[in-house]
């Protein structure tokens, strides 16, 4: 995608994600409205999204590729493990296990898909897709470990497995892998769900955002983190794409995914888990908002390598 058109993407993205705080300032979207708007989210448009994705001819290439973006995605879910045990040694306990979490699990799969769709396209959503297995799975283990006790195997095994978008993505690579059309009238309804991730994404993490506590926005460990979280982390995974020859578009999607900010439901688990909810809300709008000025600048710096 040209410069210009990521720009108007960006202000595109901006201007849906105003529009979601407005209404939920004026209480348009509600709190249970809100509630419900994330379930839609995940439990209906996203799964579509996946879905429609994988509806395409499945070329060698492609299969490479995906398997390459798997197992980058498992690696890096291992470094941010890694990161997060080691990089905020010295940060209070009710704020370093909110930076932890954040490192862990970005918002790759809610800002994230829509973003990587419009700059890559489907096969871009059909690698975000594979991407995003092993974060999801690390979400409901060692991501919800640093609340509370270490979930059962049992009870992490039973909510991957149930996931929508896991289960999305496991039907996706059945009709990739056997070339099997869906009946048109299916076909056109799970695409036209699908259509409205990016307008619903944008409104709900918006109205999200519009709840935070958006004073001191900027203080030094707010900085810490979007530093690890939107810069070091990328910079690692473009690396590593350049050194090992992974496909640009492979790769774009795996940085582009990699610079995400903290995830919104980093401030839900602190809430529910009577963390520092303010501290919380404090990292995932101001990560959010630094994230959407540093996207052209990924984006500029991956022509350049790739």
């Amino acid at each position: 995608m040209e410069l210009e058109g990521l720009l108007d993407l960006q202000i595109m993205m901006f201007l849906l994600m105003a529009l979601g705080a407005y209404l939920r300032k004026k209480n348009i979207i509600t709190k249970d409205g809100k509630n419900m708007l994330t379930d839609l989210v995940i439990d209906v448009i996203l799964p579509c999204n996946i879905v429609a994705s994988f509806c395409v001819e499945l070329e060698m290439q492609t299969l490479k590729a995906s398997l390459s973006v798997l197992l980058i995605s498992t690696l890096l879910q291992l470094l941010c493990t890694f990161l997060s045990a080691f990089c905020y040694g010295g940060v209070p306990k009710e704020k370093r296990v909110i930076m932890q979490y954040g490192t862990v699990c970005s918002n790759a799969a809610f800002l994230g898909n829509p973003v990587v769709e419009g700059l890559y396209g489907s096969l871009g959503l059909l690698y975000a897709s594979i991407y995003l297995i092993p974060q999801r799975i690390v979400m409901w283990s060692a991501g919800i470990s640093y609340f509370t006790e270490q979930p059962s195997k049992r009870e992490v095994l039973k909510k991957v497995v149930t996931h929508p978008c896991i289960s999305a993505v496991a039907i996706g690579l059945v009709l990739m892998l056997t070339g099997a059309p869906l009946p048109g009238f299916l076909d056109r309804g799970i695409r036209t769900l699908g259509n409205c991730t990016t307008a619903m994404t944008m409104l709900l993490i918006g109205s999200i955002l519009a709840d935070a506590n958006c004073k001191r926005l900027v203080t030094p460990l707010t900085l810490v983190y979007s530093a690890i979280r939107l810069l070091g982390i990328p910079l690692v995974v473009m690396a590593g794409c350049a050194l090992f020859h992974i496909d640009a578009t492979a790769a774009g999607v795996c940085v582009v995914l990699a610079a995400m900010p903290a995830g919104s439901i980093t401030a839900i688990l602190a809430a529910k888990y009577h963390g520092d909810e303010v501290f919380a809300s404090q990292c995932v709008v101001f990560s959010t908002l630094l994230s959407m000025i540093l996207l052209p600048l990924w984006q500029i710096v991956l022509r350049m390598v790739f």
